[in-house]
C-alpha cells in the first residue's frame, strides 16, 4: 500500500504545481533578485513573487501610500510600485489584492515605502477573453540596501484552471488602495 501511495502523492503535487506558469526570474549578476509565477485559482488571477536573499520589492499601491504620508510635501525618492497588467487573453474584473506589505519607510528622510522581502501574492478577479494561455506584464523594482533593479517581464498564464482545489485564501490579502 505504501508503494502505491507515494507515487500517487508525488503525482498530485506535480499536477498542482503544473497549474502555475513557468517561473520568470530577474537576476543581478549570478544572484536571484525576484521570480514570478501566475495561475488561475478559481475566479482569481494570482501572481506569486519570490524574492532572493537580501532583496525586496514594492506594493501595488506604494506610490499612493507615499503620497498620503507626504501630504503634499516633496519626496526625496519614491520606489516604483509593482504594476501587473493583462496584455493578451485576460481581463481583470475587480480590484487587486496583495499580501499585507511591510513598512520600509524612513520618515526622517521623507522617504516612504511599503513592500515585501520574502514572498508576495497578488490576486484579482479575472476572466479569459480568448482560448488558450493568457499573458500579463509585470513592472516594478527589486532592491537591496545598495542597488535597485528595474523589472519588466512577461508571464504566460496556463490555460488550465486549478482542478485540485483552491490554494488562495483571499482573506489573507488586503485590497490595494
Amino acid at each position: 500500500m505504501t508503494k502505491a501511495f507515494i507515487p500517487a502523492l508525488l503525482w498530485a503535487g506535480t499536477a498542482l504545481a503544473a497549474d502555475w506558469s513557468q517561473p520568470v526570474e530577474v537576476r543581478h549578476d549570478d544572484s536571484l533578485s525576484i521570480s514570478y509565477q501566475a495561475r488561475f485559482d478559481g475566479p482569481y488571477l494570482v501572481v506569486r513573487a519570490t524574492l532572493g536573499q537580501g532583496w525586496h520589492t514594492f506594493a501595488l499601491d506604494n506610490q499612493k501610500r507615499a503620497e498620503e504620508k507626504l501630504a503634499g510635501q516633496p519626496a526625496l525618492s519614491v520606489d516604483q510600485p509593482t504594476v501587473i497588467k493583462p496584455v493578451d487573453g485576460l481581463a481583470i474584473d475587480g480590484p487587486w489584492y496583495q499580501t499585507p506589505p511591510k513598512d520600509f519607510s524612513r520618515p526622517q528622510l521623507r522617504w516612504f515605502s511599503w513592500g515585501f522581502d520574502r514572498e508576495a501574492t497578488f490576486a484579482a478577479k479575472a476572466r479569459r477573453t480568448a482560448a488558450g494561455a493568457g499573458h500579463v506584464t509585470i513592472r516594478g523594482q527589486a532592491c537591496t540596501e545598495k542597488i535597485c533593479k528595474n523589472i519588466d517581464v512577461s508571464l504566460t498564464v496556463p490555460a488550465a484552471k486549478t482542478a485540485a482545489g483552491s490554494e488562495l485564501n483571499i482573506q489573507d490579502l488586503i485590497p490595494s488602495r
